[in-house]
């Protein structure tokens, strides 16, 4: 599922084989974006940059044109050299933007707007985002200073709040929990200034470790697993997500899984590792991976 990390290697692969192009070919199945082409057509407008901030990415065009997009749970960007066949079928297009030696493809997004620099600073999702991991002015203390103004909230459900902290999804949530050896049910009242200190940390440093750029400027789909652990070895590439009654790869204990928040999310955790003080996890709240 599309997380910070994946969107941030989208937007890096599409700026390195669209950014300076000239627009030579425009397609959409969505209405309101098709209009603002009629209005305003694409073609012939240069691709000024694409990139990303928590969970959207901004694709930006000479005159004023912003693409904006959400991928949600389902949608993905791909690049492919013109002519390339598509991966995926042509009737989960949405969009298709062309130049003269790419093809940019959004198959299945639900979320796809057209905005001037005006409107989108307008727009509350984006105009509310908290500090956004992978960005180069990230400020880890502010982060820190979202997550205690919740105080009755807990932590696991707080890191997928993108006014919160912007980027993180339910597989880093688990996962950066664990990393942190903070129980996700915890309030975020009940954590020391280390622990929040720690959670923020773990965030960063897992996000970044999976955007890593070894592609030296070629232009590259990401086709590798998500990693947190740091092995080699793709079976174990993370620490407690969809891993319910596996051993936890540190002490041995069978990790529990359970839904979270008002979203129902899956969340995963040690109960060795991850200590609860007060007993309202039960066995029984247990539940297997989707």
């Amino acid at each position: 599922m599309p997380e910070g990390d994946t969107i941030w290697r989208a937007a890096r692969t599409l700026n390195t084989a669209l950014a300076g192009k000239i627009v030579t070919g425009f397609e959409t199945v969505l209405p309101k974006l098709a209009r603002v082409d009629e209005d305003t057509p694409l073609i012939g407008r240069v691709i000024e940059s694409v990139t990303a901030s928590g969970k959207w990415m901004e694709m930006r065009f000479t005159g004023d044109l912003i693409l904006l997009t959400h991928m949600l749970m389902s949608g993905s960007w791909h690049i492919y050299r013109t002519g390339e066949m598509w991966k995926r079928r042509r009737y989960d297009m949405r969009i298709v933007v062309a130049t003269a030696d790419f093809v940019a493809v959004a198959f299945r997004v639900p979320v796809a707007e057209f905005h001037t620099a005006a409107t989108l600073a307008r727009r509350g999702a984006v105009r509310n985002l908290g500090p956004a991991l992978l960005k180069a002015d990230f400020q880890p203390s502010e982060a820190i200073d979202n997550l205690s103004a919740q105080p009755e909230m807990e932590i696991g459900s707080a890191l997928l709040r993108q006014w919160i902290i912007a980027g993180v999804g339910n597989v880093f949530k688990s996962e950066v929990c664990f990393a942190a050896h903070v129980n996700p049910f915890r309030k975020i009242a009940s954590l020391s200034s280390i622990e929040l200190r720690e959670v923020v940390s773990q965030a960063d440093r897992l996000l970044r470790a999976n955007v890593l750029d070894t592609s030296e400027n070629k232009i590259v789909t990401y086709t590798g697993f998500r990693r947190t652990t740091g092995r080699a070895d793709a079976s174990a590439r993370l620490w407690v997500y969809g891993r319910t009654n596996e051993p936890c790869r540190l002490c041995g204990t069978g990790i529990r899984s359970r839904r979270q928040g008002s979203e129902a999310r899956l969340t995963f955790w040690c109960p060795n590792c991850q200590k609860f003080s007060v007993s309202t996890i039960r066995d029984s709240e247990s539940v297997s991976a989707d």
